[in-house]
Protein backbone atom coordinates (compact mmCIF):
# COMPACT_ATOMS: atom_id res chain seq x y z
CA UNK A 1 0.00 0.00 0.00
CA UNK A 2 1.45 3.39 -1.00
CA UNK A 3 1.73 6.21 2.08
CA UNK A 4 2.27 9.94 1.86
CA UNK A 5 5.53 9.30 2.82
CA UNK A 6 5.84 7.25 -1.13
CA UNK A 7 4.23 10.32 -2.79
CA UNK A 8 5.43 13.78 -3.82
CA UNK A 9 3.07 16.66 -5.10
CA UNK A 10 4.22 18.40 -8.16
CA UNK A 11 2.89 21.79 -9.77
CA UNK A 12 3.56 23.24 -13.11
CA UNK A 13 1.94 25.61 -15.11
CA UNK A 14 1.55 27.01 -18.80
CA UNK A 15 -0.02 30.38 -18.37
CA UNK A 16 -1.89 32.53 -15.55
CA UNK A 17 -5.05 30.85 -15.87
CA UNK A 18 -6.27 28.00 -13.24
CA UNK A 19 -6.77 25.89 -16.15
CA UNK A 20 -3.49 26.58 -17.06
CA UNK A 21 -2.25 25.03 -13.89
CA UNK A 22 -1.27 21.44 -13.16
CA UNK A 23 -1.09 19.34 -10.05
CA UNK A 24 0.39 15.96 -9.81
CA UNK A 25 0.21 13.47 -6.87
CA UNK A 26 3.27 11.57 -8.04
CA UNK A 27 4.27 7.72 -6.50
CA UNK A 28 7.87 8.08 -5.59
CA UNK A 29 8.43 5.16 -5.53
CA UNK A 30 8.19 4.53 -9.27
CA UNK A 31 9.73 7.63 -9.99
CA UNK A 32 11.92 9.25 -7.79
CA UNK A 33 12.52 12.00 -9.98
CA UNK A 34 10.63 15.16 -10.83
CA UNK A 35 8.64 14.53 -14.00
CA UNK A 36 9.61 15.69 -17.15
CA UNK A 37 7.88 18.70 -18.18
CA UNK A 38 9.97 18.99 -21.35
CA UNK A 39 9.13 15.69 -22.26
CA UNK A 40 5.62 15.86 -21.83
CA UNK A 41 5.28 19.07 -23.72
CA UNK A 42 6.73 16.90 -26.62
CA UNK A 43 4.35 13.92 -26.47
CA UNK A 44 1.54 12.99 -28.62
CA UNK A 45 -2.10 13.38 -26.72
CA UNK A 46 -2.76 9.71 -27.74
CA UNK A 47 0.50 9.09 -25.54
CA UNK A 48 -0.15 11.34 -22.82
CA UNK A 49 -2.17 9.11 -20.04
CA UNK A 50 0.88 6.32 -20.67
CA UNK A 51 3.54 8.86 -20.33
CA UNK A 52 2.41 10.22 -16.91
CA UNK A 53 1.73 7.04 -15.60
CA UNK A 54 5.24 5.46 -16.71
CA UNK A 55 6.52 8.43 -14.92
CA UNK A 56 4.50 7.27 -11.43
CA UNK A 57 1.19 10.25 -12.14
CA UNK A 58 -1.31 8.64 -9.16
CA UNK A 59 -3.59 11.58 -10.11
CA UNK A 60 -3.62 15.02 -12.31
CA UNK A 61 -6.04 17.42 -11.22
CA UNK A 62 -5.75 21.22 -13.56
CA UNK A 63 -6.32 24.43 -11.11
CA UNK A 64 -10.06 24.75 -11.66
CA UNK A 65 -10.18 21.21 -9.94
CA UNK A 66 -7.86 22.39 -6.97
CA UNK A 67 -9.93 25.26 -6.49
CA UNK A 68 -13.03 23.20 -6.29
CA UNK A 69 -11.68 20.53 -3.95
CA UNK A 70 -10.36 23.43 -1.56
CA UNK A 71 -13.80 25.34 -1.65
CA UNK A 72 -15.93 22.49 -0.66
CA UNK A 73 -13.12 21.91 2.28
CA UNK A 74 -12.00 18.83 0.66
CA UNK A 75 -8.44 19.89 0.10
CA UNK A 76 -6.48 22.48 2.35
CA UNK A 77 -4.48 24.93 0.18
CA UNK A 78 -2.03 24.97 3.16
CA UNK A 79 -1.14 21.20 3.14
CA UNK A 80 -2.08 20.41 -0.18
CA UNK A 81 -0.09 17.36 -0.39
CA UNK A 82 -1.30 15.50 2.41
CA UNK A 83 -5.09 16.67 1.68
CA UNK A 84 -4.81 15.69 -1.86
CA UNK A 85 -3.65 12.12 -1.21
CA UNK A 86 -6.46 11.88 1.20
CA UNK A 87 -8.95 12.89 -1.67
CA UNK A 88 -6.89 10.29 -3.84
CA UNK A 89 -7.40 7.57 -0.84
CA UNK A 90 -11.12 8.51 -0.48
CA UNK A 91 -11.58 8.03 -4.23
CA UNK A 92 -9.96 4.75 -4.32
CA UNK A 93 -6.97 5.92 -6.38
CA UNK A 94 -4.19 4.76 -4.00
Amino acid sequence: MITLDNTSLEYFSFGDNPDDEFYLLINTKLNPDPIDIERLKRISPTSFEHVLNDMGCIMMLDGHEVNELVRRGDADRENLHASLFEVAKREGIV
